[in-house]
């Protein structure tokens, strides 16, 4: 059984949900289906970081989006040979949105 969660760290969230880019992210990764091909992703690894590119950001900048958001802990991240998966955390995603419905 695996332990319990921490409660999300509200500061880092807040922070990593601040740019738009990264807001864009999550939101392209909740329907991966509907923003990248099927090629690339798939629903137990996620989305191959370089099919990103629909940013218009250099592959670092994405990465260094994607890592934001990972250490904030909304998404979470797999590999595959040579190639990163990223897919939303949507246990933490649901905790975040209950805490701040909460009051802070």
């Amino acid at each position: 059984m695996d332990p319990p969660s921490a409660p999300p760290d509200m500061d880092e969230i807040l922070k990593a949900i601040s740019h738009p880019v990264r807001r864009d992210i999550l939101r392209w990764l909740k329907e991966p289906q509907a923003h990248f091909s099927a090629a690339h992703c798939s629903p137990e690894l996620g989305v191959c970081a370089g099919q990103f590119e629909l940013c218009g950001l250099s592959q670092s900048t994405v990465s260094a989006h994607l890592a934001t958001l990972q250490r904030a802990g909304l998404i979470t991240s797999s590999r595959l040979g040579q190639w990163n998966f990223y897919k939303r955390d949507e246990e933490a995603i649901a905790a975040f949105l209950s805490r701040l419905a909460g009051g802070l």
